[in-house]
């Protein structure tokens, strides 16, 4: 049976993220010999309340056919974005209709939010302790409400096993893409992606997206040092060289790439470089040996020491999740 994912569309919802796990999980289609072609998920919405009208963030209300009772049929439950959360997020406590509709989860339910759907799940505790995180502009709110959450307000999503944080809005699709992927492996995720024309992995965190200062326009930017940077990322390369391309002092680049990606030169160098060690580990055979190389760690420990600080995994262990995983289940 296809997995069961449950939206919980709540008033004042924001429908472009309402439609994401419909978009995500509705078109995943299996890619193996039992079930290519089949669909891999069944996604319902649900209300609340009884069936009926949701009001939206937009000039239009949408129609929910599904009340609270579907809650208890997910083997997934997605909770996107809400405007009109009144003292979920004024209070971090739920409404009695909320909490009602919470009873219907079954224990071991995986959940997931998207942006400041967050807010709900910290208010039912599933967040105590947890790392998590939701827009950057509500970070430090959502922070001083839930202090038992510990918030990150720097990354595009969280996996923390069977409850799952995103940031804001188009985050939403990066961690419901993230989810396929997990469940299913690369090339579902990457197939449904392309289908989607969006990119099945995004570099970064939401730290390149936070409002900053506009850099003088007199100054250039970094974009191709960086450009330089991935097209050499299995050579050394130093900080000075990348400074070169742009003719800037290493100090002035620094400073500019920085306003530029959020994060500082050798983090943005170890974060493609971890990237590039994914996508082999996933899509080829190469040993770790030929991998820690073309990845530009130089060697397995480096390569091993990165993998893990970055996705908490081995080399080894990441290859067989993505590369062997779905054949086993199959």
């Amino acid at each position: 049976m296809p997995h069961r994912v449950v939206v919980l569309a709540l008033d004042g919802l924001l429908p472009f993220e309402l439609g994401i796990p419909q978009r995500i999980f509705g078109r995943s289609l299996g890619s193996e010999p039992l079930n290519r072609g089949r669909k891999l998920y069944e996604v319902v919405t649900c209300s609340i309340r009884p069936p009926g009208r949701v009001r939206t963030d937009a000039d239009f209300t949408i129609t929910v056919e599904h009340g609270p009772e579907a809650l208890a049929t997910a083997d997934t439950v997605v909770i996107p974005a809400s405007y009109e959360l009144g003292p979920v997020y004024t209070e971090g406590r739920l409404t009695d209709e909320l909490a009602a509709a919470f009873t219907y989860i079954r224990p071991g339910t995986r959940m997931v939010s998207i942006c400041t759907g967050g807010y709900v799940l910290a208010a039912a505790g599933y967040l105590d302790g947890r790392p998590a995180t939701t827009h950057w502009s509500s970070a430090d709110h959502f922070q001083e409400l839930f202090p038992a959450v510990r918030v990150d307000p720097d990354v595009l999503f969280i996996d923390d096993g069977d409850v799952l944080t995103s940031a804001g809005v188009a985050a939403g699709i990066d961690l419901c893409l993230h989810i396929v992927r997990r469940d299913h492996g690369t090339a579902v995720a990457n197939d449904v992606a392309r289908r989607t024309v969006v990119p099945p992995h995004r570099d970064g965190g939401q730290a390149q997206y936070i409002q900053r200062p506009v850099p003088d326009a007199q100054f250039a930017g970094t974009t191709a040092a960086r450009a330089w940077a991935l097209g050499r990322l299995e050579q050394p390369i130093l900080l000075r060289d990348m400074a070169q391309q742009e003719s800037m002092s290493v100090r002035t680049f620094t400073r500019r790439f920085r306003e530029e990606v959020g994060i500082s030169p050798v983090q943005w160098l170890t974060q493609q470089r971890v990237e590039r060690a994914r996508q082999l580990l996933e899509s080829t055979d190469l040993s770790i040996d030929q991998v820690s190389r073309d990845a530009g760690f130089g060697t397995p420990t480096s390569l091993r020491q990165h993998l893990q600080a970055a996705l908490g995994v081995s080399p080894t262990m990441y290859r067989r999740t993505f590369r062997a995983t779905v054949g086993d289940r199959c």
